[in-house]
């Protein structure tokens, strides 16, 4: 899946199937993040060898997605969005590929303890960062329900437009709650994701204006947040911690002010 793709909502090709079953070893995230993908492991168990890195994160540390339907859908799959608990999955890649490769066991042991240190240090950026954005103003309100984890880890309220999984329907009641909120909090700003349409956010803020006299900035374009997707390969936004770090760049600047 590229740059700006849905995973939640992503359909598997022939091709895509064919690349599964050749493959020695296929990372996936799991938790049913990949949607359609899961049918797709579900049928070729036996045939592929894949691996959720997301299992050995301890289910006392997931969140609830209660009504989202599919298996282990009652988690809510974004854990990336907490840099510690992401820290997890890399020490699953680093056991499945030694298992796989033992000859290259020490090499993956060194590459893992570099990245593990890299994510320890992120995080704590991440954390100087956002001492910026005053209590009062850590409220983040997005397309979809993404970024729990992120709110949990980090001391933000969250609120998104659709749920868990941008599959999920949204409604006029859920436009009209999400507007009243916004203009009772009087929020400054809503942030747009690269994998998912504006067009609901945007009528929501419609509505806060009309309704409630409230007009809220809309963050967009080359600012809008990664949530289920990276960036193009080479761009800032095109690894996991320059994707982190575009996503507290833009967050602190839209509610620091």
């Amino acid at each position: 899946m590229g740059a700006g793709v849905d995973p939640h909502r992503y359909l598997p090709t022939a091709g895509d199937r064919g690349k599964l079953e050749s493959a020695h070893l296929v990372f996936f995230s799991g938790l049913h993040l990949e949607g359609k993908m899961t049918d797709t492991f579900e049928k070729a168990r036996g045939r592929i060898r894949g691996v959720p890195v997301t299992r050995d994160i301890p289910r006392e540390d997931l969140r609830p997605a209660e009504g989202e339907g599919g298996p282990d859908s009652q988690f809510d799959p974004h854990v990336w969005f907490d840099v510690r608990l992401w820290m997890k999955p890399v020490e699953c890649v680093r056991a499945e590929l030694a298992a796989l490769d033992p000859a290259g066991a020490d090499q993956y042991r060194r590459n893992a303890d570099a990245y593990l240190k890299e994510l320890a240090a992120l995080d704590a950026e991440v954390r100087q960062k956002l001492t910026r954005v005053p209590p009062e103003k850590r409220v983040l309100v997005t397309s979809h329900d993404a970024f729990g984890y992120f709110g949990r880890a980090y001391g933000f309220e969250v609120k998104g437009l659709q749920g868990v999984s941008t599959a999920s329907e949204t409604g006029t009641p859920d436009r009209q709650k999400l507007a009243e909120f916004l203009g009772t909090r009087k929020i400054p700003a809503v942030f747009t994701e690269t994998s998912v349409p504006d067009a609901g956010l945007k009528a929501v803020l419609d509505t806060a204006r009309n309704d409630y006299g409230h007009s809220v900035r809309l963050v967009g374009g080359d600012d809008a947040l990664f949530s289920d997707a990276l960036g193009v390969p080479g761009s800032p936004g095109g690894t996991y911690p320059g994707m982190v770090r575009h996503n507290v760049d833009v967050i602190v600047e839209a509610l620091a002010r």
